[in-house]
């Protein structure tokens, strides 16, 4: 059962909740149709995080359309990933938009407050990484986690990763952001003991084969605890952060 669920049942039981406003609550069409998406406005009832935009592919007018559409039925907080500059400049005349050039993403509401367990920690290879970090970034504070970036920390210069071992050993949730041949997942699944989320990305010469080579080797790291997305895939790492910085005790 979700928190927003649970918080609708417990208002009914101590009175602060109409049953009326109660049924409306849960009643509400489980998705729109817009006739170029069908909007679900369910998913953070199942899911406990609302429906993410993906922009890359969509119009201007399209993701437009949508974000009024999930206004409408009370979304407080929407994320649009890969969203161009040109997107980004249409919906902002239509609505207060809060665009993260470097993450390539665009928030309209507010970020909540961090409510997880704990903080995630997203560590990147080198400087060129940092648009996927960002990615990764953003998405885990939209959905209500509490980020620390520890920027171009890879592995050939291990002193910089040493120099955050408080970061790193005190996280709930590690992300190993790395291309070239992607061995900062390694280190860093060998010094803490949460969970490491590799992010291989299409940062590197030839050889590294537009992220390949990083896939390959977070794939086979030998350290343990460490599971790997898809190449340059920010959006992902940050979700499942934040999931398991959001995880509880079901009994």
């Amino acid at each position: 059962m979700t928190d927003d669920i649970r918080k609708i049942l417990l208002g009914v039981k101590d009175g602060s909740i109409p049953v009326e406003e109660a049924l409306l609550a849960i009643k509400k069409e489980p998705f729109e149709d817009i006739g170029y998406a069908k909007v679900d406005m369910h998913r953070k009832v199942r899911q406990g995080a609302a429906e993410v935009i993906y922009g890359a592919g969509k119009t201007p007018e399209q993701i437009t359309g949508i974000v009024k559409s999930m206004l409408e039925a009370g979304q407080k907080a929407i994320l649009i990933t890969r969203m161009s500059p040109e997107a980004a400049e249409i919906l902002g005349a239509e609505v207060e938009l809060d665009y993260r050039k470097a993450a390539r993403c665009g928030i309209v509401g507010r970020i909540p407050e961090p409510d997880g367990i704990g903080r995630i920690v997203i560590a990147t290879g080198g400087t060129s990484d940092i648009p996927v970090a960002e990615e990764a970034a953003v998405t885990a504070e939209v959905l209500g986690s509490e980020v620390v970036r520890l920027y171009d920390v890879g592995v050939a210069g291990l002193h910089r990763t040493l120099a955050h071992l408080d970061d790193i050993m005190g996280a709930s949730v590690l992300i190993a952001i790395a291309g070239m041949e992607g061995a900062l997942a390694s280190v860093l699944g060998g010094l803490c003991d949460c969970p490491v989320i590799a992010v291989p990305t299409s940062v590197g010469y030839g050889a590294s084969f537009g992220g390949l080579s990083a896939l390959l080797s977070m794939l086979n790291s030998c350290a343990s605890g460490v599971s790997v997305v898809n190449i340059d895939n920010g959006f992902g790492a940050g979700f499942l952060a934040n999931r398991i910085n959001h995880m509880k005790v079901k009994r």
